[in-house]
């Protein structure tokens, strides 16, 4: 699958119409279950998911790969289904912004090794942003019922170490539904009821 071509401006100044709302899944991200491959400092990963007005603002401890190993594979899972619309992000300077992105949706069972053999549901050429004007769109049909979201950032604009200090999901959520079980008992069992086909009545076994 080719990676899609240029990413897309946001239509309007996302200041004055207020981006926020539109950006608001990461209220819904399952936070305890976040994982990244090759991060550098367990649980960074964390770090990057934080509200549109704070996007730019200075990131303790941003997510970064291991030094000299510019790869990384971030798991987001959600409490809930969502429609994911669009993501932002804003990497790190000095090259080490990932520069291309690859979406997998709906596995909890990803590696390095499962993904270098399967096609994403969609890839993006990714360019350096570090205001977060920048958006790259999903095809949104390919993006429903979304449970969990795989990130792959496989490489950088040449610095050796990736690193990224936002990431911004743009969607719709939907609340995850329980269904009740229901179950019949009875209150006094009748013989009838639980006859084995082929049973006959009056006939008596005889033992030799």
């Amino acid at each position: 699958m080719p990676p899609t071509g240029a990413c897309c401006s946001h239509d309007h100044d996302c200041e004055a119409a207020d981006c926020g709302p539109a950006y608001s899944l990461y209220k819904h991200i399952d936070q305890l279950h976040i994982r990244c491959l090759n991060e550098d400092v367990d649980g960074s990963c964390k770090n990057v998911f934080k509200a549109w007005a704070q996007r730019t603002q200075a990131t303790d401890n941003p997510l970064r790969s291991d030094p000299d190993d510019a790869e990384l594979l971030l798991h987001i899972p959600f409490d809930g289904a969502v429609k994911l619309k669009a993501i932002c992000v804003i990497g790190g300077s000095g090259g080490s912004a990932p520069s291309k992105m690859r979406a997998f949706i709906n596995r909890d069972d990803l590696d390095f090794a499962s993904i270098s053999s399967m096609p994403p549901l969609q890839e993006w050429d990714l360019q350096q942003d570090n205001d977060g004007s920048l958006e790259y769109p999903t095809q949104v049909a390919k993006f429903s019922g979304v449970h969990s979201l795989d990130l792959h950032f496989p490489g950088t604009f040449g610095a050796e170490q990736c690193e990224i200090h936002f990431v911004g999901l743009k969607g719709e959520y939907s609340e995850r539904q329980r269904r009740a079980v229901e179950a019949v008992y009875e209150a006094r069992p009748v013989p009838k009821d639980h006859q084995v086909p082929g049973d006959m009545q009056g006939s008596h076994w005889s033992v030799s």
